[in-house]
């Protein structure tokens, strides 16, 4: 089962190589000898189908306010943090760049991203709705970005009203319902209707995936979490994450029997999307009702953000954008972050490409139905805890799930074989401290 994961962070490497400013392109950065315009180099993922157009088109009137030319550079999902990686080690990179959670660790390490925090006013506090989940490791590392979109649970009305049942609410409500609904329908001998879609498979769609859907959410609602506070040590296989993923793995009585060869996605379209299960877990979307009504027209359905059983949590992202260090200009850096993150360049975009408002003064956008999650459910959803070798231990943690819940190991074995690698990987990155 034990994946052996190779470290490829090479974070001294990064840490000389980024002070030779920002590679190659450094000389493009400093002010054109003629014109004087200045330059920013910003690198993002794909964030929809045209991020530098939709982008670059709501940019104008800021860059000849500041005289700046900024250039987008989209960095494929597939290779993102190696490009990174790749980039900063041979003294190249962004002035401006964007990253997930996993990613900081490394690369703060590193001293490639700056600490924003002297840029925080009272007013930013107040105004940025989410700025406090760019606060890691002791800094305002990122500035968030793209953020919402969490995994909620979504139910179908018409089984559970076939039932007698209402909306869960906690643990013991959802197993209750989910047992109730598994059944055969048509009377042919085999289970035709499931308590719960679910697809772990994570062949197309990378490890981390189904941590994302199912996992931290019943973590988070038994108390738990990936880390200690101190980050010196994963706490992930206590007594609630044991719990936790004991609960999961006594719902597979419920799921449909392909559920280790389906994706989550997959599963939700093809299963619950179909009217097969009582409940199913994806992203959700400000338009998700507009756009079920198309894909789904004879699905009669609503969602819960959180089930509660000593706390609420689900997953939803928290990507940022970042100040790199070897900026040439980070006031201008930081003055293009406030602008992209604000409530005219937000409002502008999302009216494009739906998306949280970032801001209090940025009106909601989207589907009237899913508006709570972003009102009175806003705190039952967060990001992941940024800390130490994120991504190989989570790509690990990942692995042993998996087999827990095929039933290649036991809750006991896959978890402290995550616990044992993970806490290897702390030992010898304190050590170096």
């Amino acid at each position: 089962m034990k994946k052996k994961i190779v470290s490829v962070l090479l974070v001294a490497a990064m840490a000389v190589s980024m002070f030779t400013g920002c590679g190659s392109k450094s000389d493009s950065k400093k002010s054109d000898s003629k014109s004087g315009e200045k330059t920013l180099e910003v690198w993002v993922p794909p964030l929809d189908e045209d991020t530098e157009k939709n982008w670059g088109d709501l940019l104008t009137d800021w860059e000849k306010e500041n005289n700046c030319k900024v250039n987008i550079t989209l960095v494929p999902w597939e290779s993102y943090e190696e490009t990174y990686t790749t980039a900063l080690n041979s003294g190249e990179g962004p002035d401006v760049g964007y990253m997930y959670n996993e990613m900081f660790p490394t690369f703060i390490d590193a001293g490639a991203v700056e600490d924003m925090s002297s840029y925080v006013t009272d007013e930013d506090k107040k105004e940025y709705k989410y700025l406090s989940n760019g606060n890691m490791m002791d800094g305002q590392y990122g500035w968030p970005l793209v953020t919402g979109v969490p995994f909620v649970l979504y139910y179908n009305e018409d089984i559970l009203n076939a039932l007698g049942e209402k909306a869960p609410e906690t643990w013991d409500d959802f197993a209750r319902i989910c047992q109730e609904a598994t059944k055969d329908t048509d009377g042919d001998g085999k289970v035709d209707q499931y308590g719960f879609a679910c697809g772990m498979n994570t062949s197309d769609i990378g490890a981390m995936q189904i941590l994302n859907a199912y996992y931290y959410s019943a973590l988070w609602q038994n108390g738990g979490q990936v880390y200690n506070d101190d980050l010196k040590s994963v706490s992930f296989a206590d007594e609630a994450g044991k719990e936790a993923v004991t609960w999961l793995k006594g719902l597979t009585s419920y799921m449909n029997e392909d559920f280790m060869s389906l994706s989550w996605s997959d599963a939700f379209s093809n299963v619950f999307g179909a009217g097969k299960a009582a409940f199913g877990i994806t992203r959700s979307s400000q338009t998700d009702g507009t756009t079920f009504a198309e894909t789904y027209p004879d699905l009669n359905w609503n969602f819960v953000t959180s089930l509660k059983n000593k706390d609420f949590g689900t997953f939803g992202a928290t990507d940022c954008l970042t100040l790199m260090s070897a900026c040439e200009d980070k006031d201008l850096a930081m003055d293009f972050i406030k602008y992209v993150t604000g409530s005219e360049f937000m409002t502008a975009y999302h009216a494009k490409c739906p998306g949280a408002a970032l801001t209090e003064s940025e009106p909601y956008v989207g589907d009237e139905k899913m508006e709570k999650i972003y009102t009175e459910d806003k705190d039952k959803w967060h990001g992941i805890q940024a800390g130490p070798c994120g991504t190989q231990i989570l790509n690990q943690l990942a692995a042993d799930f998996q087999g827990i819940m095929s039933g290649e190991t036991s809750v006991d074995e896959g978890l402290k074989e995550a616990e044992d690698y993970a806490n290897g990987l702390l030992d010898e990155y304190w050590a170096n401290k």
